[in-house]
């Protein structure tokens, strides 16, 4: 199944569990938003505005049947940008708390004024690069368009235990990216995403370093 229309895409968005009137109204708010905000700065690119549910809100969403509600908080989203897809599962999934990391000033206060207009309470706003947080291991881990596996990897791993379940979506790169994959013990796969047929998301699991990369290291 391809959600190839903002009409396919909202239908969808409607059967998810998650979706009920105070969900939809939080979605609704965070669309309008963003609209508004794109005219002051670059949230997103403005091409995708008229294809926001589809780009945006449902391919943010689709994230979540990987991962039970009772398995997701902590929630830990990387490079939270214009908020996807971080924001979408803290309107979706209230009762998950959600760490949204961000370096960039204007888009720090525009993750931390939406959280406000939308009352996320469940959301903790990190105004710092990747590699200054300080947070303990979380149950799930998503990035998107923030960097290259190797880095990503490199960056974030240690927020993992072998239980983490990873939320990756990578585009067409996504087979690509993990095939070439080296020097880190996992379980990834790649899925196919529903908003882009030729689109995937890596996801799994993560057991560390491999022997020989550990090695490498200390040498």
């Amino acid at each position: 199944m391809i959600l190839d229309s903002e009409d396919a895409a909202r239908a969808w968005l409607e059967t998810l569990p998650e979706w009920d009137g105070g969900a939809g109204e939080r979605i609704e708010r965070l669309v309008a938003l963003l609209r508004a905000e794109n005219e002051r700065q670059n949230l997103v690119a403005a091409a995708s505005l008229g294809a926001i549910w589809q780009r945006h809100i449902a391919d943010s969403a689709q994230l979540l049947p990987h991962v039970p509600r009772e398995a997701a908080s902590p929630w830990l989203d990387l490079g939270a940008g214009a908020g996807f897809p971080g924001l979408v599962v803290a309107a979706l999934r209230p009762d998950s708390k959600v760490h949204l990391v961000e370096s960039r000033k204007r888009r720090i206060d525009w993750l931390e004024s939406v959280c406000g207009e939308l009352g996320l309470a469940n959301v903790a706003v990190h105004g710092c690069r990747v590699e200054a947080l300080q947070l303990a291991p979380v149950r799930v881990i998503s990035a998107r368009a923030f960097a290259p596996l190797p880095k990503l990897l490199d960056l974030s791993a240690r927020f993992s235990t072998a239980d983490t379940v990873w939320l990756l979506p990578k585009g067409r790169s996504a087979q690509h990216e993990l095939d070439a994959l080296s020097g880190w013990s996992h379980m990834f796969h790649v899925e196919q995403s529903l908003t882009d047929r030729e689109a995937g998301v890596i996801t799994g699991t993560l057991s560390g370093r491999t022997m020989a990369a550990k090695k490498g290291r200390k040498s």
